[in-house]
């Protein structure tokens, strides 16, 4: 049996509780990023291989133990090579470094603008040179998402890089079934739209949602971001993202009073929603890709090159942000849908899917698709399972509504408490062998109890409104 470690949050098999699942932040800041690691994880399961998730942490101790145990560390990635990854891509990079197994990246992209102006990256350009250097020397090539990235490495390079899109893509392998299942929409649409904090605030995405909003009474907001989903869940409006109330995720935001908005954390959640919508619009390329998966079709409003590169290697419908938001009709879902060309997207898909299985057939990797079931095995075992529905805004102030939460929150304190009583002994048992030591300004259990109990006060206080 071979073994191969991915990186991600969490294993598509670990059914969470929602409160263990934000509290942990399974889905690493963002759940996007579940669904290309889902995917790979489906892709690399083989009747001879087992997949396991190393929970996203990078641990640079554990490099001797992955060699001893694992036969390749599989490393799914989004928009890496970017500034305020820099840090995390350095430490990613110390780990590959202390590895002797094969190391395969897929699909990492290079973030910039629209213009594919790649001078904001030039500071860190030692820290992504010596990232690729370590995998090549590891595996045949380096798989990125699309034609900035593959130009970007190539600049500094590196020849060995094949551009592959993302893993999410293949998540039912060559088959992709989208198709538009109305003629087009009407005021009576179901239409889920999508978009980041920045998008937002900066870019224009606030009034083209508010104008959506406004005409199309059955619009759902999905958002994706760890502070999107506590402040939906717990109020929570400590993270700096709050400050953005135009989000329909935030509890000022009409959406957000009418039930409108939703996070999810699992992909078979997300995707399954989908089905039951006409049209998904927004920013978030992943937000798009689960409608495209779910068979609904989708534009995607490029606001920056780690969408604009995807969207044109996989022929997604799309149209730059920018220019959406200089023209109120532009962006309108009706418009959007009936300009939306799928037969690239379609047509094309298999060429792409024999592309994606050629370059994990150079790096030594088995797909299901090719040496599997297919998926079958996955697929059965993701049915047997019951994951929570997405996530809604806190609207309620019922004991029902109330209960999971105060039953985390008691649970989190009787733990902390137990991990606090077992600290003063080891403090107390230090003390007498290295002498008297300060006591510390305030306990474990404390500082927990401030923390646990500060969204709970604001949720509860907004009840009362």
């Amino acid at each position: 049996m071979k073994r191969i470690l991915l990186r991600s949050g969490k294993s598509p098999y670990d059914v969470l509780p929602i409160e263990e699942a934000l509290h942990r932040d399974v889905i690493a800041t963002n759940s996007g990023n579940l669904i290309f690691s889902d995917a790979a994880h489906k892709i690399l399961q083989t009747p001879d291989t087992e997949v396991v998730s190393n929970g996203i942490g990078t641990d640079l101790t554990a490099a001797a133990r992955i060699n001893e145990e694992y036969d390749a560390f599989v490393v799914p990635l989004a928009n890496a090579f970017r500034p305020s990854f820099e840090a995390r891509l350095k430490r990613l990079t110390r780990l590959i470094s202390k590895l002797r197994i094969p190391v395969v990246v897929l699909g990492v992209g290079a973030q910039t603008g629209v213009t594919y102006d790649p001078a904001r990256l030039k500071p860190m350009e030692r820290s992504v040179r010596e990232f690729c250097a370590a995998v090549l020397e590891r595996s045949s090539s380096i798989g990125v998402r699309g034609e900035f990235t593959e130009q970007y490495l190539r600049d500094m390079g590196f020849r060995d890089v094949e551009i592959i899109g993302c893993p999410s893509m293949f998540l039912y392998g060559a088959e992709l079934d989208v198709r538009k299942r109305v003629p087009a929409l009407t005021a009576e649409s179901r239409i889920a739209v999508n978009g980041s904090h920045s998008a937002v605030q900066k870019q224009g995405l606030a009034r083209i949602i508010g104008r959506t909003h406004a005409r199309y009474p059955h619009l759902r907001f999905i958002g994706q971001n760890l502070s999107d989903a506590r402040q939906l869940h717990w109020r929570d409006l400590s993270d700096p993202n709050s400050l953005v109330t135009a989000m329909p995720t935030h509890p000022d935001h009409p959406m957000y009073r009418e039930d409108k908005v939703r996070v999810y954390i699992d992909p078979v959640t997300w995707i399954d929603d989908l089905r039951d919508f006409d049209f998904s619009f927004g920013s978030r390329i992943h937000g798009n890709i689960a409608a495209l998966l779910a068979g609904t079709p989708a534009t995607v409003l490029c606001g920056d090159s780690r969408t604009l590169e995807l969207c044109r290697y996989f022929e997604i419908p799309h149209l730059r942000l920018d220019e959406a938001a200089k023209d109120p009709q532009a962006a309108d879902p009706a418009r959007l849908y009936e300009e939306a060309d799928l037969g690239g997207l379609v047509g094309n898909h298999r060429e792409r899917f024999d592309r994606f299985t050629g370059f994990l057939d150079k790096n030594g990797l088995r797909n299901t698709f090719t040496h599997g079931d297919g998926g079958a095995a996955f697929e059965e075992r993701m049915r047997s399972l019951s994951f929570p529905p997405g996530i809604r805004p806190w609207n309620d102030t019922d004991l029902a509504s109330l209960s999971s939460r105060f039953g985390w929150l008691h649970t989190q304190v009787g733990e902390l408490t137990q991990a606090n009583a077992k600290l003063r002994k080891e403090l107390a048992r230090s003390r007498k062998e290295q002498g008297a030591l300060p006591a510390p300004a305030a306990s474990v259990y404390r500082r927990a109890r401030r923390v646990v109990g500060r969204p709970l006060r604001r949720a509860l206080q907004s009840g009362k409104q």
